[in-house]
C-alpha cells in the first residue's frame, strides 16, 4: 500500500466494504458472511495494506477496535477480516447484535508500515513520540501492545499514554521507564461513517 492519501472514492469503498460486512454477519449464523460489492475503484485497495477498523456508538463510546499492524493482504481483505473481528471478536465486548446495527458508527484507520524508534532512556522516549501523529507499538519479550494515534485524544501526555499501553501489554504501569523496551512508530489515515 502506497502511503499517499486515499480517494474519497477509497475511503468509502472501504467504510461500506467494513458496515456491510457487520451487518450481514450480524443477521447470518455464519461469521464467514461475504458482501457482495462492487469492485474496487481503484486497484491499489488490492494491494497489501495494514488497518484497523474500530466501531463507537453514536455516542462515542468504544464498541470494537481490532487490526494488523504489518501488511500482509490486500487491503480491502484485511478491512473485511478487521471488521468481522471489530464486531464479533473483540475479547473486551460481547458480539455485535443485529438490534446495535443503527447505532454504530465506522471508523477504518489504513497504517503506514511500523518504524522502530532508537531512543535513549525514558526522558529521550517521551521527547521523541509525537502525540496526535504517531501511534506507538511496545514490546518486551512475548508482551506487546499497539495504540493507534486516535489514542492520544484520551491520553494526551506521553507518560499517561506509555502507561496505559504497557498496562494493555500487561506488563506493570511504569515499565516505560526501565529503557528496555522496543518501541515503533507508525502513522495513520483515519476516516470514519458521518452519523
Amino acid at each position: 500500500m502506497t502511503t499517499s492519501s486515499l480517494t474519497p472514492e477509497e475511503r468509502d469503498f472501504l467504510l461500506t466494504l467494513a458496515r456491510e460486512t457487520i451487518e450481514k454477519a450480524a443477521r447470518v449464523p455464519a461469521h464467514d458472511a461475504e458482501p457482495v460489492l462492487d469492485p474496487p475503484p481503484t486497484e491499489r485497495l488490492t494491494e497489501p495494506g495494514a488497518s484497523f477498523v474500530t466501531l463507537h456508538t453514536v455516542t462515542g463510546a468504544l464498541r470494537g477496535c481490532i487490526g494488523s499492524l504489518i501488511a500482509r493482504r490486500a487491503l480491502i481483505d484485511d478491512v473485511h477480516a478487521n471488521a468481522l473481528a471489530a464486531a464479533f471478536h473483540d475479547p473486551r465486548f460481547p458480539p455485535v447484535t443485529p438490534e446495535e446495527l443503527p447505532n454504530l458508527v465506522v471508523e477504518v484507520s489504513v497504517l503506514s508500515h511500523p518504524k522502530p524508534l532508537k531512543y535513549k532512556g525514558p526522558k529521550d522516549l517521551v521527547a521523541k513520540l509525537r502525540p496526535n501523529v504517531d501511534g506507538v507499538v511496545l514490546q518486551k519479550g512475548m508482551y506487546r501492545a499497539t495504540f493507534l494515534p486516535q489514542v492520544w485524544e484520551q491520553l494526551p501526555t506521553p507518560e499517561t499514554f506509555l502507561g496505559h499501553l504497557c498496562q494493555k501489554a500487561g506488563l506493570p504501569p511504569d515499565a516505560w521507564r526501565a529503557g528496555d523496551l522496543e518501541i515503533s512508530t507508525y502513522q495513520v489515515e483515519e476516516f470514519a461513517e458521518s452519523h
